[in-house]
């Protein structure tokens, strides 16, 4: 018996969408994906102004969002991986931002 072990193939993105619920991915490969905003937690805290304001890093390896300090990996994004920033570090985050 045969055993297929799919891997995620990776492609870069090329347009970004963030609503209050989702972050919509467009990628180069023509897949579009979407994963929940509560996975990074500044996107969820940000301003639909900040969330906007977002730019392709590394030829689309990577979204950064410049005014919330926040870099995501597509990656990371298709293998469903959330935000790895810790609880102390997101606090500190917050306080600056009242």
């Amino acid at each position: 018996m045969n055993t297929l072990v799919a891997e995620p193939v990776v492609s870069d993105a090329i347009e970004v969408h963030v609503t209050d619920e989702e972050i919509i991915v467009s990628l180069l490969d023509g897949r579009t994906i979407a994963i929940p905003v509560e996975w990074y937690p500044r996107l969820l805290h940000a301003s639909t102004e900040e969330r906007l304001e977002w730019e392709l890093i590394g030829d689309g390896e990577g979204i950064h969002w410049p005014q919330i300090d926040e870099d995501v990996q597509v990656s990371a994004l298709i293998y469903g991986l959330p935000s790895c920033e810790t609880q102390e570090s997101l606090q500190r985050w917050l306080q600056t931002r009242k």
